[in-house]
């Protein structure tokens, strides 16, 4: 452990300040800080609390339901990133309607997507497009690729979200948000700067054991401040103006619009929707497809992890009727999901 560690690690150890909650907002930050064992180094008057920082996560039953209508009724080839496929719908999930007949097939990105579409031609092929602020430049890549080409076999099916809007709606559940770095290396600063400003503190945070450590210190030293702050302690990759060509690349191809979050409702304007120069690309709108309302199971309580109200071990069914070989809910399915995590690693 380096010099700049260990006095990450002291402050943390040492620190005796009022009581904190901390909102681990990305799914990736949730499960590396169990891994690296950073939460046995908390004091008792710290508390973890996990968020909405996982893309499938937050991915509506509705939308589930919706590629299960595009797969079955209308015959399409689903592709996917593979966590998605076991997520439950009100009914089923996508591996249960694989069972029934649907084509399903899970993808590493959205061009391998276009790839399938160019060299299937008599297949139509939708991307089921999901994620942050970090994976939306790449279907916006997608869609952009496709018009050059002139696919008429291809399309999204859009989940995209924001996370400005999302912070705003999660002001008061914690202390101090763990900003995710990913998201951050995208946008830039400058929404955080401005939640700040607005009474909201938080860290950007890397990923690895020693930039977690600092992140986290930063927090606990801040804090004894009693005043918002804001520090980017992952500067090696966010830098304030973000990555303009990612910016530029998703203003051209999408346009906020409100959506559905998993738990939160609809947020108003935190949503991503593909403009009208490429609805020809958009599977809602390419198959006139019907308003579908998805209904969650009422024995999961996704909803109230996703938003810091209760922990995974509070949930009735996690880890008895809930586990990784047969999720209830998309928490406990998602390689970054707090569900799977406590699972994983005991958490408590």
């Amino acid at each position: 452990m380096n010099e700049q560690a260990k006095k990450a690690r002291d402050i943390i150890t040492n620190y005796n300040g009022r009581p904190l909650r901390i909102m681990e907002v990305c799914g990736t930050h949730t499960h590396e800080i169990f891994r690296i064992g950073l939460r046995k180094l908390l004091p008792d008057n710290v508390e973890l609390i996990s968020g909405p920082g996982c893309p499938v996560c937050v991915t509506p039953v509705g939308f589930i339901d919706e590629a299960i209508w595009l797969a079955l009724e209308k015959g399409c080839v689903i592709t996917t990133f593979g966590d998605l496929i076991r997520v439950p719908g009100t009914e089923m999930s996508l591996a249960g309607a694989r069972a029934k007949g649907a084509v399903v097939r899970p993808v590493y990105s959205p061009l391998d997507a276009v790839e399938m579409a160019r060299q299937n031609p008599d297949e139509q092929i939708v991307f089921l497009a999901v994620g942050f602020e970090t994976t939306t430049p790449s279907a916006c890549l997608a869609a952009e690729t496709a018009k050059k080409e002139g696919l008429k076999n291809f399309s999204l099916l859009t989940a995209n979200k924001t996370m400005p809007n999302a912070y705003a709606a999660l002001v008061g559940s914690a202390d101090a948000f763990l900003y995710p770095g990913h998201v951050n290396a995208i946008t830039g600063t400058a929404i955080c700067e401005d939640l700040k400003e607005k009474g909201v503190s938080g860290v950007i945070a890397g990923f690895t054991a020693s930039e977690l450590l600092t992140a986290l210190a930063v927090i606990l030293k801040n804090a004894e401040k009693d005043e918002p702050f804001f520090v980017n302690c992952y500067p090696r990759v966010v830098k304030p103006e973000g990555n303009p060509p990612a910016q530029k690349l998703i203003e051209k191809v999408m346009e906020p619009c409100d959506t559905e979050w998993r738990g939160l409702g609809v947020i108003p304007m935190s949503g991503m929707k593909l403009r009208d120069e490429y609805a020809d690309f958009d599977a809602r709108k390419k198959y006139d497809m019907p308003e579908i309302k998805g209904r969650p199971n009422p024995a999961c309580r996704c909803g109230d992890v996703l938003q810091g109200k209760c922990k995974p071990c509070d949930c009735k069914v996690f880890g008895k009727v809930c586990t990784p070989e047969h999720p209830v809910g998309a928490c406990m399915v998602s390689d970054e999901g707090a569900c799977a995590a406590y699972y994983q690693y005991g958490g408590v």
